[in-house]
């Protein structure tokens, strides 16, 4: 399928997850790496691992978003263990429907893009806050790996 060659090579349009490559303006789909993408194995879904994280996990304020993490890697494992993230925004903190679904779409997004930032064997909850969708996404990304620099114990 060909393009309109009136739009400039560097946009895509909306909802759209394909890439306007340079020269003859060509629609190509996009399918992230393997390495960027958010894989089943890295949901946390189970209530009880919610509720271990809050409980042995420790807190990091993100401003837009709480961060709780827990290391569960186990010492000598040959290969290591997938991130793991869940995402929360409540009815209280979030709004309606709506805001709350589009706070957890724009954090797991965030950590789609990061997720190599956090140590292997490592659960993350996300917990969204009201300002989330007020702000700006790259402000929200950039307190993400502030955030995870904390995790690394990387502080420069």
């Amino acid at each position: 399928m060909t393009a309109v060659a009136s739009l400039p090579c560097n946009l895509q349009p909306f909802g759209s997850s394909a890439l306007w490559l340079p020269g003859p303006l060509v629609f190509q789909p996009f399918s992230p790496s393997p390495s960027v993408r958010f894989r089943p194995e890295q949901h946390l879904r189970r209530q009880a691992d919610f509720r271990n994280l809050r409980m042995q996990g420790r807190r990091i304020d993100g401003g837009a978003f709480t961060l709780w993490w827990r290391s569960r890697a186990p010492a000598g494992l040959a290969a290591p263990l997938p991130v793991r993230v869940g995402v929360v925004a409540s009815i209280a903190s979030v709004g309606p429907a709506v805001r709350r679904n589009a706070a957890k779409r724009r954090l797991r997004e965030i950590f789609r893009r990061h997720q190599t930032l956090v140590p292997p064997g490592t659960d993350l909850l996300l917990v969204a806050r009201s300002s989330l969708n007020r702000l700006e996404f790259r402000e929200v990304e950039a307190k993400f790996i502030d955030v995870c620099r904390h995790l690394t114990g990387d502080n420069a």
